[in-house]
């Protein structure tokens, strides 16, 4: 019996399976396949716009076996190259398919170089084949990402993106829209994410011809809700690995769920891994643009200049407003022309609000903010619009003046804050928000009695004129560490203090530097090492006001040596005053921690070796930052007592942001505190549980044997209406007329009867 279909020239399949396993054995065929490939080609030349299968099969098996005849079938990628090239557009699409994935093949072999490849693949997006555009685009990303997943290789990616460069300006919007796709597609999976590719859709993107490719860079520039995202796939993934265990520990033994285990312990392993895992900071694409003043100014004479639907451009706008915003810059046209479409009426007014903030920054002058916020409020804020209305019109002014707090002037303010008692919930907070910002900001702004109990971090507050940078020489909030700080060492010399057996006097020796604590300075003594080690020590009966070891005493006066002297002579006779007190009052005092002070038996030796220097509490609290380190809990107990600063009689349950962020969000603006209606589903919901715990209503039963008889009254309210429906009707109250009849029937009826 014949096997025909054993017959190697013609089954290429099997040929190409022998091939990979023996290619020497099996040469000659291989020539007489490709010898058959040559002649077929030239065929295809004549027509190249029919198809020929043969030739696609051919293409294929060569494809297949060509890491085995690397010598013989060096022309081959080129030839392919070639007929793509000439003949990209008048190919028969299935022709072009097999094609171009034989050059895939190809290259990963690596019998064709990556660059050649991809530029040809750039050039094919000009085809208008969809199926094989998208094909194209998933081949180059994946290959691209391929190239750089040990290192990025930077000469290749500097070629590409320069193609890339050229390729956008492209007369083909086709090509030009799924190239500006794939860059931006690479620069999200972080391949491309540098400058450059950023400067190139910014420059060349955002002012193309196409509005497809302009769109898709100005959305680019916006940014998508990445974290929203990874935030839904995470919880879609979320597996309870508990219930699958109990499942599949009291359940049937099976391989299935055997399986279904180990992959829930899989994705469990996967999601504790995304947790514990460090977030990376990725800047956004704003913040990497070379030119950020000249590419608002050019958006800006393109959305004047441009004829555009009217969501594109919102897109100019909140990218205007966002580079505004975020590099500080000073586009003073943009101001009047948003102040157009500032009106309740106006469709997607919120986000045009949303703009108007995110363009406000602190050195923008006020004058030109200023009449965005009048025009916000005479369109908005006014009794004749709904509650709603006023509502995110006061909601808007608050954003503009989180950025831009010179812009509100005092009698525009004072009239906004009136809404503080208006009978609407959502107005009345909206106004109340407006103050705190301000009690925040600039205080001297608002009424007497709208500025609030002063607290410590009130009398502080200083507010900055237009231009104005405060610097700040210390780390905020070290006054709180003052009372904590061991004693400073100027010439950077550090000594072990010797602490008493009861633990409630400290000693300091005479090599130590002594602190003095009084109101306004600080007192700083150095004293020298003396040559007699051994000196007696005296106890000073100083209370202090905090619980803390080694505190701060501050001074009220101008220290000297001579005041230093007074203050050791004074410490004998409290050192007696404190003897004579009993252990009780020593006990309540333990809390209180003083500082003792060391007296040497020679005073001319002590004036000798001392030296005073007086530091006031600024400059203790710059030389505390100098020479200690902070640890979690120096920065916690600064962190509470800035907290207690803020500190009043009233706690708010939300506490507004009043940090200012990169971009405005928008609920921010659409914040309305009222009530949502719910539901039938929800309100039934509630009412059941409402119901929990609480008696039944309606009708209670005291009887004392639930068993005993009812009277007929209480079988009644039981029985069908039908039932007792002539009883009901006899019960219906008469009118006047009626009884004025039966009355008069009665008596006739009597005056019969006598």
């Amino acid at each position: 019996m014949v096997r025909h279909n054993n017959q190697l020239p013609d089954n290429l399949p099997q040929l190409q399976n022998l091939i990979k396993r023996d290619a020497e054995s099996y040469r000659e065929e291989f020539l007489q396949q490709y010898q058959h490939f040559l002649s077929v080609l030239e065929i295809f030349r004549l027509e190249p716009d029919k198809e020929n299968k043969s030739l696609c099969e051919s293409i294929m098996f060569l494809a297949q076996v060509a890491q085995c005849y690397v010598e013989d079938l060096k022309t081959f990628p080129q030839t392919i190259v070639d007929l793509l090239k000439t003949h990209s557009t008048t190919l028969d699409p299935e022709m072009r398919n097999t094609f171009c994935r034989a050059l895939i093949l190809l290259r990963n072999k690596n019998l064709i170089s990556p660059l050649d490849l991809l530029e040809l693949f750039f050039q094919l997006l000009r085809c208008p084949d969809k199926a094989l555009r998208k094909f194209l685009e998933n081949h180059i990303i994946t290959d691209i990402k391929n190239m750089n997943a040990k290192q990025k290789d930077m000469k290749l990616n500097s070629t590409l993106q320069n193609f890339m460069y050229t390729m956008l300006k492209d007369a083909n919007p086709k090509a030009a829209k799924m190239s500006i796709d794939i860059m931006i597609e690479l620069y999200k999976k972080r391949i491309w994410n540098d400058a450059k590719t950023v400067n190139v859709i910014a420059t060349v993107g955002c002012f193309s011809k196409v509005t497809k490719v302009m769109v898709a860079s100005l959305k680019f520039f916006l940014g998508t809700d990445e974290e929203e995202e990874k935030s839904d796939d995470d919880s879609d993934k979320e597996v309870d690995l508990k219930g699958v265990m109990m499942a599949t520990r009291v359940n049937k033994k099976t391989k299935k769920r055997k399986k279904q285990l180990e992959a829930a312990k899989k994705l469990y392993n996967q999601a504790q891994k995304k947790k514990t895992k460090a977030v990376s900071f990725n800047f956004s694409a704003v913040h990497l643009i070379h030119n950020p003043q000249g590419m608002a100014e050019s958006l800006f004479k393109q959305l004047q200049d441009g004829n555009e639907r009217f969501e594109v451009k919102l897109m100019h706008l909140d990218v205007i407003s966002r580079l505004i915003g975020i590099h500080e810059l000073f586009l003073f046209s943009f101001y009047p022309y948003i102040t157009r479409f500032v009106q309740p009426h106006q469709r997607q007014v919120t986000r045009i609000l949303q703009f108007a903030a995110q363009a406000s920054h602190e050195l923008v002058p006020p004058e030109l903010i200023e009449p965005v916020i009048k025009t916000l409020v005479n369109n908005f804020v006014t009794e004749r619009n709904s509650s709603d209305v006023m509502a995110i019109g006061l909601n808007a002014c608050r954003e503009i003046c989180v950025r831009c707090p010179l812009a509100m002037n005092e009698d525009l303010l004072r009239d906004l804050t009136m809404y503080k008692n208006y009978k609407e919930k959502s107005v009345m907070m909206a106004a109340k928000s407006l103050i705190l910002l301000y009690r925040e900001q600039m205080p001297t702004l608002l009424a007497k009695k709208d500025r609030g109990r002063p607290t410590e971090a009130s009398v502080e507050i200083k507010p900055k004129k237009y231009g104005e940078v405060q610097a700040v020489d210390h780390i905020p909030g070290t006054e709180a560490l003052l009372n904590a700080a061991p004693a400073l060492d100027v010439d950077g010399e550090e000594d072990d203090d010797a602490s008493d057996s009861d633990g409630n006097w400290v000693d300091v020796d005479s090599d130590d530097e002594v602190i003095e604590e009084k109101k306004k300075g600080i007192t700083m003594i150095k004293k020298s090492k003396p040559e007699e080690e051994d000196e007696e020590a005296e106890e000073a009966s100083d209370e202090e006001d905090e619980d803390d070891d080694g505190e701060w005493e501050t001074d009220s006066e101008a220290c000297s040596e001579d005041i230093e002297e007074d203050d050791e002579e004074e410490a004998e006779p409290e050192e007696e005053q404190q003897k004579e007190k009993p252990k009780s009052s020593l006990k309540k005092a333990s809390k209180k921690q003083p500082i003792n002070r060391s007296k040497s038996t020679s005073n001319s030796a002590e004036q000798e070796a001392s030296v005073g220097t007086t530091l006031s509490s600024k400059e203790a609290i710059q030389e505390l930052a100098l020479t200690k380190i902070f640890t979690d809990a120096d920065f916690q107990r600064i962190e509470q007592e800035q907290i207690k600063k803020k500190m009043t009689h009233n706690t708010r349950k939300r506490q507004l942001e009043k940090e200012k962020s990169e971009f405005v969000k928008l609920d921010d603006i659409e914040l309305i505190y009222k009530k949502r209606k719910t539901d039938r589903e929800a309100r039934i919901e509630s009412m059941k549980k409402g119901r929990e715990g609480r008696e039944k209503f309606g009708y209670k039963d005291n009887r004392h044997d639930p068993f005993c008889s009812k009277t007929n009254t209480e079988k009644r309210k039981n029985k069908n209406f039908n039932m007792i429906r002539h009883k009901a009707r006899g019960k219906v109250k008469k009118s006047f007329r009626e009884k004025q009849l039966a009355l008069r029937k009665h008596l006739t009826h009597m005056k019969k009867m006598k």
